[in-house]
């Protein structure tokens, strides 16, 4: 270890912060006029003469550093520790026994012919940070709101199934059943916090990390946003949020804080557990992770409260008249600590109080034992319960709660501080032994040599679990609870989607203004309107949504206090505290972190949110697709809008912003149904079953993906005796060919169908081929559906066949049958297998390009020409046409010049 003469100090705005007092009685009274300025003139008056003291010391040139970090001691001073409510032995004897189960848990699903995973250490470290949570602070919800918002650490949650088995509220069955979800069911209990698979339990996926304090920052806005705007009095909740200090490397964990702070939210407290370790090893062996994160927080205008030393330290403290303690544990970084957290008190005696005459006289009356059990903060109930009370009591920020613990705390020599302690799952016979005794568990040698280990519970009678449950009882209800108290929505009759039904007559717009237009209406409607949520990252003109400034308003806490530079204008920009639209700024990020929380109000709080959040599609799946993952997990609900899609519509903007390939990735996520739609009438029909299907009697955990486009066209009206099941099942015949002899058939999608009715047109003409269009609403859901099909034929041989739905649509379709989209080969080819027939696709594969729309789409060769020869080049394949025909048609159409083809449409935000 290196002395302190040679290591680096605190560092903050390039300055060192600690620096030593060489004459404490000029700065006491230094101290004690600052005091007198504050009782005598006020805290107005103090602060102007620090200001005016801070400006002449820089004219000085007396370098200051800014004051983002403190000593590396608890901000809460031990005689302003509120008094503890609790009973401590009670509370600690609770606690044992969730430690032990939680532990035995896990070693149990490593048995023999399972070994299924799981994490120990974890939970270890942060235990009593959970169980002062539990015992005074989170709120149930069966006082019938929705209680405090808990985000649980996801790796801490054999902890929190533990708490829950001596509850009654899991059995040993459901324990011994860890990660075996379908092998044991109906026990089974998820890997991590994972509500689609614990729908009654888990509210908050958080274990893809950095996830967690992101979605927590937006659930707290979301609840004042809600108490806003009068749909629900959120004004008890309060969110807590339990993370890692390793886990605020992700770049969302901190990505957001300025949000949280510059609109107030004193409802949200992080829990930072800091038990200085990664997966792997130290998250800052040579720094200081406290200090640092105190910085980040404290400049992005939190409060910080640290929780550094438990109560074993306070004498200690106490008696450091000149720094030197405090000194010590300022400078020394974050791998050393870890390291005491494995050695022998007499090894802290000699390393950390050696190297100074005044600290080995500090402990020469302390043996090495309680040398050794100098413990951090995190783990004493007392000190957690002050630093929780802070931060309830709090008024006008968030609050985050930076605790110090130890990894695999209690679990034993072999697991404490251990770099590999993330990656240990099994206990030992003499590691169960020994954690056996430190916890005082009842429990024999034999009981833990013959066989697994067993699980302990005092008792349903017992004084431990009588407390629990009053304690439960006093809070509102058990947590974690998930709990759906939302009542159908009713919804709007056919004339609220009447005049998208009509087309646009002569008028061209893009699919995106469709859908807002019959957002517009919708949101007019008298039962529903109210709860549309408005989200979109700083692009609401560019989508043709600034139509709802005036009405809808801009959401924010402090209303508009300026004059808007646009004020005069029709399309004002507007502010208000009860504004419906949320405008994030450029984060898709926050954007859809409001989306999750807002779609998922109806359990969260029992009221309905629908959220509509608009994006460029390139930045949505692409961008946030881990996201998207987290709103299937908590079943939130809503209509997400990929606008400018397609890889050609948006070229001028270039690579980077041309979509190709949203709908492929949207396919992945089980909870999405994806739309490709072309016209105003299919919009309308997919948006109310939409709605239907979400919000309707029978809802769904779902959420709808439209893209939707920035090209402008003709939209037709709705053909009568439109095919409405196959719009929303995924296909149907658009255009029957009027002329022409030699049969044909082309599926397209989106912004592609007009190119397919130009060229319907022109194989016509020119080559007697009669061609039939068919709009592909969904390739996603076609494929879904015939995977389904599949896989019910398998397992059910005996029964009847099923035939997948586009097979059945298509099987009365002469051939062949050519695909056309804006997106990639790979979207269209997801039916190919279930096509009756010869089949073929034309897409845009490739990178994006900066150009017309018509050259990009001669380039990738998915334009009329294109479509044209691509269906003469199938019916020569099947010897309906002569060969000679297709090098005349490429010659004729010159697709092979870029140059050659018709710039297209151009312009066209919305």
């Amino acid at each position: 270890m290196a002395s302190g003469s040679d290591r680096n100090p605190i560092i903050i705005g390039g300055l060192p912060s600690q620096v030593p007092d060489f004459d404490p009685e000029e700065t006491q009274e230094w101290l004690d006029s600052l005091d007198a300025a504050v009782d005598e003139r006020g805290r107005e008056r103090a602060r102007y003469l620090m200001l005016r003291l801070i400006e002449r010391a820089r004219e000085k040139r007396v370098a200051v550093p800014e004051m983002r970090s403190t000593d590396y001691v608890n901000t809460i001073a031990t005689k302003d520790e509120p008094f503890f409510p609790g009973n401590e032995e009670i509370e600690r004897k609770v606690l044992n026994a969730t430690r032990w189960n939680a532990a035995v848990m896990v070693s149990r699903a490593q048995r023999p012919g399972i070994g299924v995973g799981g994490h120990i250490a974890t939970f270890a470290s942060s235990a009593s940070l959970y169980d002062v949570g539990f015992n005074h602070f989170f709120r149930g919800k069966d006082e019938g709101d929705g209680g405090d918002q808990i985000f649980f650490q996801g790796h801490a949650s054999p902890g929190i199934y533990a708490r829950a088995f001596l509850l009654d509220r899991l059995t040993e069955q459901q324990l011994d059943a860890f990660r075996q979800e379908k092998s044991k069911a109906p026990n089974g209990l998820s890997s991590y916090p994972h509500p689609r698979l614990m729908p009654d339990f888990w509210e908050f996926p958080t274990v893809s990390m950095g996830l967690g304090p992101l979605g927590a920052i937006y659930q707290a806005r979301m609840n004042r946003y809600m108490e806003a705007r009068g749909i629900a009095d959120t004004s008890k909740s309060h969110v807590w949020a339990y993370l890692g200090d390793g886990e605020m490397d992700e770049p969302e964990s901190l990505g957001q804080l300025s949000i949280a702070a510059r609109e107030g939210l004193d409802n949200l407290t992080f829990v930072v557990n800091c038990n200085l370790q990664r997966l792997d090893g130290p998250v800052r062996g040579n720094g200081k992770i406290i200090q640092e994160l105190e910085s980040q927080f404290r400049g992005a205008g939190w409060n910080v409260i640290k929780l550094v030393w438990d109560r074993s330290w306070d004498p200690l403290l106490a008696q450091d008249r000149d720094g030197i303690l405090v000194n010590k544990l300022n400078t020394t970084p974050d791998g050393q600590f870890q390291t005491y957290a494995t050695e022998t008190g007499a090894y802290i005696r000699e390393h950390f109080f050696g190297d100074d005459h005044r600290l080995r006289a500090m402990v020469e009356n302390m043996t090495d034992e309680q040398i050794l059990h100098l413990g951090r903060g995190g783990h004493d109930h007392k000190k957690v319960y002050a630093a929780y009370a802070a931060a309830k009591a709090h008024k006008g920020q968030p609050t985050v709660i930076l605790a110090q613990t130890v990894k695999g705390w209690t679990l034993g020599p072999n697991f404490e501080g251990r770099n590999a302690t993330h990656q240990m799952k099994k206990l030992t016979v003499d590691d169960l032994k020994g954690f056996r005794d430190r916890l005082h568990i009842p429990i024999t040698d034999k009981q833990l040599e013959d066989g697994a280990p067993p699980y302990y519970h005092p008792g349903r009678d017992s004084e431990e679990i009588q407390y629990m449950h009053d304690r439960r009882k006093g809070l509102g209800g058990y947590v974690p609870t998930r709990v759906v108290r939302a009542k159908p929505l009713q919804l709007p009759e056919d004339k609220a989607y009447a005049a998208a039904k009509k087309g646009s007559g002569q008028q061209s717009i893009a699919t995106t203004m469709a859908f807002v237009r019959i957002l517009k209406d919708l949101m007019r409607d008298k039962e529903i309107g109210k709860r549309f949520v408005l989200i979109a990252p700083d692009e609401y003109r560019t989508f043709g949504m600034d139509a709802f400034f005036p009405s809808a308003k801009i959401y924010n806490p402090l209303g508009q206090q300026y004059e808007a530079v646009d004020r005069e204008l029709l399309l004002a920009y507007k502010e208000s505290p009860t504004g419906q639209m949320l405008h994030d700024g450029i984060s898709e990020a926050g954007c859809t972190a409001s989306l999750i929380a807002a779609g998922s109000a109806y359990a969260t709080h029992g009221e309905p949110l629908i959220p509509v959040y608009v994006f460029y599609s390139m930045f949505g799946f692409q961008r946030t697709g881990d996201q998207f993952w987290q709103m299937a997990d908590q079943l939130a609900r809503g209509f997400v809008l990929g606008a400018t899609a397609g890889r050609t519509t948006l070229t001028g903007e270039g690579l980077q912003h041309a979509d190709g390939h949203s709908q492929l990735l949207a396919s992945t996520n089980p909870a999405c149904v994806a739309y490709d739609p072309a016209f105003g009438y299919e919009i309308a029909h997919i948006v109310r079953d939409g709605l239907r299907r979400m919000y309707g009697p029978d809802s769904e955990d779902v959420f709808y993906y439209l893209t939707v486009y920035n090209e402008p066209i003709q939209h037709p009206a709705e053909p009568e005796n439109v095919d409405v099941e196959g719009i929303l099942k995924g296909i149907y015949r658009f255009k029957s060919g009027e002329q022409g002899a030699i049969p044909a058939q082309i599926i397209a999608s989106g912004v592609a169908v007009p190119w397919a009715v130009e060229a319907q047109q022109i194989l016509a003409s020119e080559w007697n081929v009669k061609a039939d269009i068919w709009s592909a609403t969904s390739w996603n859901e076609l494929r879904r559906e015939a995977v389904d099909v599949e896989r019910h034929n398998l397992l059910h041989p005996e029964e009847e066949q099923r035939v997948p739905y586009v097979t059945r649509k298509l099987s009365g379709a002469e051939g062949p049958f050519v695909a056309v989209s804006d997106w990639m080969r790979s979207v269209p080819d997801q039916i190919s297998r279930w096509v009756p027939g010869t089949y073929q696709s034309l897409g845009a594969d490739g990178f994006g390009f900066a150009d017309t729309r018509g050259a990009a789409r001669r380039f990738f060769h998915i334009d009329a020409q294109s479509i044209v020869v691509g269906v003469l080049t199938e019916l020569a394949r099947e010897g309906k046409v002569d060969r000679s025909v297709l090098k005349q048609a490429i010659d004729r159409y010159q697709l092979l010049d870029v140059a050659a083809a018709d710039p297209g449409p151009a312009g066209g935000d919305a």
